[in-house]
């Protein structure tokens, strides 16, 4: 089922995203405040060298009202000339970071006093002239000082912009990423809390499933993953609980049986003897009830000995054996009683070799077989296929019948010693068992479903493609 909520690896995504954009946003806009402060400091140098320029101006003005030094005149009117090339050069700047008013007003000033400089050779050292070029010396000292101020307070402003700009920016981060975080960190301690609570469960020996968790988040799938694991170990320890039920059941069967062979055959000699006897024929209630007798003795002698096979600890005989054959063998002996309208399919790749023992696998799909036939009554199909999976060194190996499968409540002891689903006198029980203590033997599993696709049963056996060197 679809998660239609947001997930922590969403949200992450969601925030990783607003960050980077964030990031980036600021990176653009700090850029351009850098673009701006270079520009702004390579028009300083223009700045300080025109206002340097008019200090040259004063200076050599000064000389020459003190020495009256044509050479001091050449020197002014050259900064002069100079001091108009920077204005031109701040008046052409993309952008205009200087307003356009004071490089007007400056260079009104500029004009004014060389209209004053050109008049002092041709005129006499008219105290008025003089007076009048030293107060407009002095305006374009105050007014290249007021240009250089608001030029510097230009760069400033850019600066205090663009620190102004980081405190926001950084804001801005904190704001976002400490609750992501504070989410990210809450959401990731309750999925290992989970996790610990968990399994401090599951190690007491508790399998009940976790509730689930409504808030659609990775949580959720980790409540899902535990509960599939619980669900799993349960379904382990069911079967460990189910191999050492049978090991002890095997111990205690073995002795048993042994203990009723004897008897068993003593009734049936003396039942055989009593149906022999003139008197005994003649008499047709007592020739019944002897037969009756020695039905019930031949099937307590199957029961002994599916016990004593059940409990029997013999070596096995393995040795790499095709699985087709086997199953060919086992479909062939089970023909006489299988009905007509029972159709039995095999899919085993001719090139599937196992190490097995043949007889004890044949018992295997002989009890397989007959149960799946006495289960589906009339009609039906049985499906055996197996397939190999050499990167887990395993055999699958799949009996599936179309009856009408297992009750859910009895999935878990159907390979319980004398359990069986038959009306009485038809089963003894120990078929399964002693399948699934074959399987053991052989080192492989065995479990048993209900078809999920439709009615019936699905038998599962794993057995190792090859030999263990301890097996």
């Amino acid at each position: 089922m679809k998660i239609a909520t947001i997930t922590i690896r969403h949200k992450v995504l969601l925030g990783s995203m607003i960050a980077v954009a964030g990031a980036l946003l600021l990176g653009v806009i700090s850029f351009r405040y850098l673009v701006q402060i270079e520009d702004a400091l390579h028009l300083e140098e223009v700045v300080n060298d025109l206002s340097n320029d008019i200090l040259e101006i004063r200076r050599y003005e000064k000389n020459y009202l003190l020495y009256r030094s044509p050479e001091d005149l050449t020197e002014t009117r050259r900064y002069l000339q100079q001091s108009f090339s920077h204005l031109e050069h701040l008046g052409q700047t993309e952008p205009m970071t200087i307003p356009a008013q004071d490089i007007h007003e400056l260079e009104k000033h500029l004009q004014r006093y060389g209209e004053l400089l050109d008049q002092v050779p041709q005129t006499p050292a008219a105290p008025g002239l003089l007076e009048n070029l030293r107060n407009q010396g002095h305006v374009l000292v105050e007014t290249s000082q007021h240009f250089l101020a608001n030029h510097r307070h230009h760069i400033l402003t850019i600066v205090g912009t663009l620190k102004r700009q980081l405190i926001f920016s950084i804001i801005v981060a904190l704001a976002i990423g400490l609750p992501l975080a504070w989410f990210m960190t809450r959401s990731i301690i309750d999925a290992l809390r989970l996790i610990t609570l968990s399994t401090a469960q599951i190690a007491q020996g508790d399998f009940r499933p976790l509730p689930p968790n409504k808030r659609g988040d990775e949580t959720q799938l980790v409540i899902e993953a535990i509960n599939t694991m619980i669900s799993e170990l349960e379904k382990r320890q069911q079967q460990l609980l189910q191999e050492k039920k049978l090991a002890s059941l095997g111990v205690l069967t073995a002795g048993i049986a042994h203990q009723l062979n004897n008897p068993l055959n003593n009734i049936s000699t003396s039942c055989q003897i009593l149906r022999e006897e003139e008197d005994v024929v003649r008499h047709e209630l007592a020739r019944e009830l002897l037969s009756a007798i020695y039905q019930e003795v031949l099937r307590a002698r199957d029961i002994v000995k599916g016990l004593l096979e059940f409990s029997r600890a013999t070596e096995f005989s393995r040795k790499p054996t095709p699985l087709a054959a086997i199953v060919q063998r086992a479909v062939q002996l089970v023909d006489s009683q299988r009905p007509a309208g029972i159709h039995i399919d095999t899919r085993i790749p001719d090139a599937l070799i196992l190490p097995i023992d043949a007889q004890r696998m044949q018992e295997v799909f002989l009890n397989l077989l007959i149960n799946a036939i006495q289960a589906m009554g009339e009609a039906g199909t049985i499906t055996i296929a197996a397939t190999a999976d050499p990167a887990s060194g395993m055999a699958t190996i799949q009996v599936t019948d179309t009856g009408p499968g297992i009750p859910a409540e009895h999935l878990g002891r159907v390979f319980d010693p004398f359990f069986t689903l038959k009306e009485n006198g038809k089963g003894t029980g120990l078929g399964l068992s002693i399948v699934f203590g074959i399987i053991k033997k052989h080192g492989g599993t065995i479990s048993a479903e209900n078809r999920p696709d439709g009615p019936g049963a699905r038998f599962t056996i794993r057995l190792p493609l090859h030999q263990s060197e301890d097996a």
